[in-house]
């Protein structure tokens, strides 16, 4: 989850901040020494994944649609703006106090009208009406090492919720290793999940407390989506970002309808990595170093992650609706800058759409492209926010180009997550113990 500090940064409200800074990886003069090439992925993807950006690519300044890669990896080409800040007033409007540390909020497409909001110690609370339930729905706490960055960190119920009864969670366990664990309603409550079942999909060893990522989603194909940290410490110790031997930091893709070869899950054609004796095959996308919240555009399909960096940047990448196998590039690169050597090569890298460095925050939460239907002016616009500032960010997700992200809201919060309800709109959480609605009517 975010890092927690005490310091607070303040920005003056609703202003254009020009953040891309102009070097991009030549410009990393007094990073650590370059990395070894020992464990990195050799040879690329499977064929049919999208080609990388060269170098040039990875400029910080924005770039012509014309010389983008593919669609299917990168940016697709949109010229036209759906969304302009300058039209809407965006605040966060209180909506319930949640117990705990709040930090995931998903709803289920069941009509209901309900939300389902994950609190790090380890308990799942179902908001109906604002109003919350006596009981949490889930508590696990038992099982869960919960402080800092470690908890129950991911939630996601199956597509078709309640009728299938399950859901899936990601959480680090008593002996601080990261699960990821299906579990299902209870057969004589389904107000409750059933306190018995679990059944395992997938445990990583972890080495240190930091950059476990934790979140879950399903895309509109029925798979699920994993989002795991490097394993912690700094500087990524162990090169897990770029090593295709381990799950830790990818972004990694399942089948939970069914299982194969001895997993209690499948996995999917189209995954880039299979048949790699080298390779994990739940591998998806590699190259990250703590994804914190990622979502996917329902309109378009397409991947927004926002991903924490380690002390100078804070990034938010995308993989277009299809895309696989792209390479985000931690720690070669920390957002559009090397990290380790002044001369790295980005061949094969794919660049963040945005960034910012910490001169305006320190912990990017990734956030949501809005898609509802009751603040007009919002339409098309990505939200996203830094947990230390309280800064609330947007940028126009159709652009095709790198764009320095618009202050829309200085909200004074500890932003930990968005979400969405059924009906597109967006809620977000507080990790002090506020569930908040965001209101964005037009100028």
């Amino acid at each position: 989850m975010p890092r927690r500090y005490t310091s607070r940064f303040r920005l003056p409200a609703i202003v254009a901040v020009a953040l891309l800074a102009a070097a991009g990886c030549a410009s990393g003069a007094g990073t650590p020494a370059a990395p070894t090439d020992s464990g990195a992925p050799t040879g690329g993807p499977a064929s049919g994944s999208a080609a990388p950006p060269s170098s040039s690519d990875r400029s910080t300044a924005p770039a012509s649609p014309s010389g983008s890669p593919d669609p299917s990896g990168s940016p697709s080409a949109a010229p036209t703006r759906s969304f302009d800040p300058a039209r809407v007033s965006v605040t966060l409007e209180p909506y319930l106090e949640i117990p705990g540390a709040p930090l995931a909020v998903t709803a289920p497409a069941d009509g209901s009208g309900r939300l389902f909001v994950t609190e790090r110690g380890g308990r799942v609370w179902v908001v109906r009406d604002r109003q919350l339930a006596d009981q949490p729905f889930l508590d696990v706490a038992s099982r869960v090492t919960a402080g800092g960055e470690q908890g129950l960190l991911g939630f996601a119920l199956h597509p078709r919720f309640p009728d299938d009864p399950r859901f899936f969670i990601y959480y680090t366990d008593t002996e601080r290793d990261q699960v990821v664990a299906e579990r299902r309603l209870d057969p004589s409550d389904p107000e409750r999940a059933d306190p018995d079942y679990e059944r395992e999909l997938l445990r990583m060893d972890d080495f240190a407390g930091n950059h476990n990522g934790g979140g879950l989603a399903f895309d509109r194909d029925g798979l699920l989506y994993i989002a795991t940290g490097d394993g912690g410490g700094a500087g990524d110790p162990q090169a897990t970002g770029q090593r295709l031997d381990t799950h830790l930091g990818k972004l990694l893709r399942i089948g939970v309808d069914g299982q194969s070869d001895g997993r209690p899950y499948t996995i999917p054609e189209s995954n880039p990595f299979i048949g790699r004796d080298d390779a994990r095959p739940e591998i998806l996308h590699l190259g990250l170093r703590n994804p914190w919240r990622f979502s996917f555009d329902r309109e378009t399909g397409d991947l927004w992650i926002g991903d924490v960096g380690q002390g100078q940047w804070e990034e938010i990448d995308v993989a277009r609706g299809g895309a696989a196998g792209l390479n985000y590039g931690w720690s070669v690169v920390e957002g559009n800058h090397c990290f380790r050597d002044d001369g790295c090569s980005t061949e094969g890298l794919m660049p963040p759409v945005t960034e910012y460095s910490h001169d305006f925050g320190c912990s990017v939460t990734g956030g949501v492209v809005y898609r509802g239907s009751e603040w007009p002016g919002l339409r098309g616009a990505y939200l996203f926010a830094d947990y230390c500032s309280g800064t609330l960010w947007a940028i126009d997700a159709r652009s095709d180009v790198v764009e320095a992200p618009v202050v829309v809201a200085e909200t004074g919060r500890s932003i930990s997550s968005f979400g969405e309800d059924e009906a597109g709109e967006l809620y977000v959480t507080d990790l002090d113990g506020a569930l908040l609605r965001v209101v964005a009517p037009e100028r």
